[in-house]
Formats: structure tokens, sequence, C-alpha cells
């Protein structure tokens, strides 16, 4: 069983020795290329005068200084990559420490709609989603919250098999995620396809073969100018013909430059995230399907997607004003690129969206076998096709502290309801949660917070923490009715397993205890499956009448004027409540 814990302390440790010599050679890069630069200004004024020498000397050094810039690049990107690495690994140390909170919260994806979201935490600061959530990618994180949402019970073990391979990746995942981390997002994936898709060429279908053969024509003429073979007026004037030519097109080249500076860190980053992808062999059906769809080609993705990258790099190099005056005087320079550029929108834009959705995918299962790797003491569920529905063996909420958590058993069958009751703050609504939160992730794949379960696969629907709402003109109590009537008529077209945390709190005790009844006769004879936690003991006689109901309760005690609670969950009915002894004990009333 693997030691989360001591995997981040080495990694981290292994990481920082490795920034510590990167920025060794990030030091050296820089003074070489300062003595370089200093080179250059010495040679302007020694050969000051001699115009073909110092055009000669100046285009060499300034071709050495670029190398250099380039490998100068390298490094800072390999010191960013580690710096991440170190990052990650300080992150999970926190996150098992129980220190996850600064972490995203995801309440952008909260759905008071939703069949659970609203009622399980699932959103939201302290939630399960923000304890869950390791993606890199905005679209990444988008994919991950749409799992936890989804309310889907199809191949659930090809699912498990998916999260436990990932799980046993730890170092690829961390890379992965590194790099991603990396791509600085000023575009939307989605957006970025859409534009290739609607993207209109302007630039001439010649425009390749007729900018080299001007730069032909270019070298040839500075070569015969050293050579003294001809006068520099033609050279100048062959220069201005060449800035002339990219006027003509340099409004639409400034607007292509303009998007794609905001693309470029996608695509540079992208194609390694596709040659991560690319470079591990995968054994699971699921992630073997992914990996496939970017393999099996005639291409590498990865080099597809790098070729694209280096096409933008260039492009981008047009606002270094050596490159972007003298190589487009000389070389007009933006109409190749630009038309190297359309070349390979017009052959890849297709494929584009294929790639980007593998990377998202990954990015977000990354989460999933990042929960795995640090949970070992979690257990898959068996997958079952059953008369029971849920039977866990000390089972508890995951995000409670695993020394202090008390765990409970609970066997529930198919077709059955449980009636919970208990005095306030005993232990009702965690319990309620943690079935809710085992269900969605074993829905998911996910190793669940159990000794042992075995599950029969069903969705869940629940109806907790209802709210009025003052934009809509809602009471609370029709705010209830509207979630109630939504559950009715989900359970006509599927099988759930319901969660009811008070029924109809809305209205008054003697015609809530009727509703209640009549809505729990109602459930049972949908055939569906649930818990209803209730402080109404009149609603546990329903189990007298109806052989799919069962009373189960949280229980409190009062010693030497002091509350005490086990959490215990037990079969029967509470007979202690505690609201009048909480507002003597803390002096509200007498």
């Amino acid at each position: 069983m693997n030691n989360p814990s001591q995997f981040y302390k080495d990694q981290k440790i292994t990481h920082q020795e490795a920034l510590s010599k990167i920025k060794g050679q990030l030091n050296v890069s820089s003074t070489i290329r300062l003595l370089l630069f200093l080179g250059i200004l010495g040679s302007i004024y020694v050969t000051f005068g001699n115009w073909r020498l110092m055009a000669g000397v100046l285009l060499v050094k300034v071709t050495l200084f670029v190398f250099l810039v380039v490998r100068h690049g390298k490094f800072i990107y390999q010191r960013d990559l580690i710096k991440a690495l170190i990052a990650i690994n300080e992150t999970e140390l926190k996150v098992l420490d129980r220190d996850f909170h600064d972490l995203p919260t995801g309440e952008e994806y909260h759905d008071p709609n939703h069949f659970y979201s609203q009622d399980i935490d699932l959103f939201g600061r302290g939630s399960f989603f923000q304890y869950l959530n390791r993606t890199a990618l905005e679209s990444g994180a988008d994919v991950l919250a749409g799992i936890v949402k989804a309310n889907e019970i199809t191949d659930i073990p090809a699912k498990q098999k998916a999260i436990q391979e990932l799980s046993t990746l730890p170092e690829w995942r961390q890379q992965f995620s590194a790099i991603a981390s990396l791509v600085k997002t000023e575009v939307p994936a989605t957006t970025v396809t859409t534009w290739l898709q609607a993207y209109t060429p302007f630039v001439p279908k010649n425009a390749k073969i007729g900018s080299r053969i001007f730069s032909g024509i270019s070298l040839a003429g500075l070569v015969l100018y050293f050579l003294g073979f001809i006068h520099g007026s033609f050279v100048i004037g062959w220069f201005l013909l060449g800035l002339a030519i990219i006027g003509k097109f340099v409004k639409k080249i400034n607007v292509l430059a303009a998007y794609t500076g905001k693309i470029q860190s996608t695509f540079d980053q992208y194609h390694k995230l596709l040659a991560k992808i690319e470079e591990q062999t995968f054994e699971s059906d699921v992630l073997k399907e992914k990996s496939a769809r970017i393999i099996n080609t005639s291409q590498k993705a990865s080099g597809v997607l790098r070729s694209f990258s280096r096409h933008l790099d260039a492009f981008d190099q047009r606002n270094n004003i050596l490159i972007g005056i003298i190589a487009n005087g000389f070389f007009i320079r933006d109409l190749l690129v630009v038309s190297q550029i359309e070349t390979w929108i017009a052959k890849h834009k297709n494929d584009v969206a294929i790639w980007f959705e593998i990377i998202t995918f990954f990015d977000a299962y990354n989460s999933l076998g990042n929960y795995d790797f640090n949970h070992p003491h979690h257990h898959y569920p068996e997958i079952t096709d059953s008369n029971v529905t849920l039977e866990a063996t000390q089972t508890a909420h995951p995000l409670l502290d695993s020394a202090k958590a008390i765990r409970n058993d609970v066997t529930i069958d198919t077709e059955q309801f449980f009636i919970i009751t208990g005095a306030n703050m005993a232990g009702k609504s965690t319990f309620l949660r943690t079935v809710a939160l085992q269900i969605v992730m074993g829905n998911i794949g996910l190793p669940v917070c159990a000794q042992k379960t075995s599950y029969t696969p069903i969705k869940l629907i629940t109806s907790m923490r209802t709210t009025d709402s003052l934009t809509d003109d809602e009471s609370y109590f029709f705010s209830e009715l509207k979630r109630l009537k939504f559950i009715v008529e989900e359970i006509k077209n599927d099988r759930y397993f319901i969660i009811l945390d008070e029924i109809l709190k809305g209205t008054n005790s003697t015609d809530k205890a009727i509703g209640s009844r009549k809505f729990v006769d109602k459930l049972v004879g949908s055939k569906s499956t649930g818990i209803i936690a209730t402080h109404d003991l009149s609603l546990c006689e329903a189990a007298q009448d109806l052989p799919q109901v069962k009373n189960y309760y949280f229980d409190a005690r009062i010693e030497d004027d002091e509350l005490y609670f086990d959490y215990t969950f037990k079969e029967g009915i509470c007979q202690n409540m505690n609201a009048s002894f909480l507002l003597k004990k803390m002096e509200i009333v007498d």
C-alpha cells in the first residue's frame, strides 16, 4: 500500500534539488548573453567605417545571440516547470493535513435545481469538489464538474479500472498537471476551436513560393553586395520593396497576430500534453480508447500540434524589431509565416477539437486518480446486481478527520426506505450526506470511505436544503413543493435513491404529519429506495403498515447536565430529544 505523504515529501526534495541546478544554469546563461552583447557593441566600435566587415561580424554574432536567447528561454521553461512540480507536492501535503480551503471552490458549478448538488456540499468552500479537484485547465475543471454532476450509472467497473490505473502513475500525473498549469489561458479552448473552424485565409495561395523566391533574390543581392559586384542602392531599394509588399497586408496580419498572441501559450503547452499522453502505454479500456484517438493516426498528434505552435512562435517574433523590419524587408517573412499558419489550419482544424477533448479528459481524470492515490485505505465498491442497493461496512464521510470520525454500518435493500429520527446535532444530516456522497462516488468510479462496500448502481436525488427565493417571489413552502414535484416526476422514468431531510418543513405540525405520511406512501408505491430524516415521530408509524419501511435513529444522552452524542446508527425510534435542554444550556430561555 502506498504512502502518499512520503511520496510527496520525496518528490519535493528531488524537484528542489533540480531547481537549484537549473538556477545555476540560468545564471551562467545570463552571463554569457551579457558578454556576447558587450562583444557586439565592441565589434561595432572596432569595425565602424568598414560597412561590409561590420555587417558580416554583426550577422554572425547576432545569430549566436538569438540562439542563446532561445536556449535561455528553454532554461526558464524548465525552471517554471520544476516550480510547478514543487507547488503540486506542497499542495498535496497540505491537503493530506486537511488544509484545502484555499483551493478553487467550484462555486460557479453550483446548481440549486440539480438532482443533488444543492444538498450534499458538492461545490463551494469546504466542498467535496474543492477537496477532489486538481485540474490545471479551466476546461478540465468543467469536465470534472460534469462528471460529479452526471448522475450516470453506466460502465462503472470500466471507470474504476481507469481511475485505479491513473492512481499508479503519480509521477506521470504530476508532470501532466505541471505542464498544464503553465498554460496562460486568455481564450477558452472552445473559443479557439470555433475560431479555427470559422477562419478565412487572406494571403494569396502562391505566397509561400513568392516569399521564397523573394528571399532567394535578397540573399543573392546581399552576397553580391558584400563581394562588391552591386551598389548598396539596389539592396536598399529591394529592402523597401519588401516592406511595401508587407504593407499591403499589414492590417490583416496585425489582427491575426493579436489573436494568435492570445492562444500561443495554449498550443505551446497542449502539444506537450499530447506528447505526455502518447508516451504512456495505458491498459484500462477507457484510457486506451481515449489515447488511441491521438495515437492511431498517420502522424503523432503532438508533432502536428507542435508544428502549429512553432508557426505561432515564429509569428510572435515579428514583434522583435530586428525580425519585424529587417526580415520582412528582405524576406517578406510575415507572408511566409501566415501562409504556413493558414495551410495548417485548413488541414487540421477538424482535429483540434478532438485533441483538446482528450487533453481535458485526462486533466479531469487525473484528479480522480489522485484521489485514489491519496486514500489508500478507501475501497472500491463491489458492483452487483442484487436485491441489496447498498451494503457498507464501517463507512464515514470522506471529508471528516479519519482519526475522529465515527464509522457506521448500513445495509439497505432495493425498494426499501429508512426513516431516521434523532436528537439535534446527533448526526442525522452527516449520515445522509455520507450515504449520498458514497452513491455519487460509486457512480463516478471512485473508491469510497468504507471498509467494504457492495453496491447496486442507482441514481441519486435529494431534498435537504430547500430555500425560498426573493428573486422568483417564491415562499419557502412553495419551493419545497416544487422540489417534491420534481422528485415525483423523475421517479416515474428511472430508478432513484431518494434522500429527504424533513418533508414539508414549511407548514404546521398536523398538516406536516398528514402530508409527510402520504408522500412516504407514494414513494414506497413507486418502488424507489431511500432515506428520510425527520423529527416527526408519528412518521415512524409507517413501518407498522409498510414492510418496506424500517426505523433507525441517532441518539443523545444527558449526564451530569451535559449532552453526549455517540453518532451511532441504531435500529429503532429515538426517544431522547434535546432542543429544550440546549435552549436552557445556552441561556436562551430559563
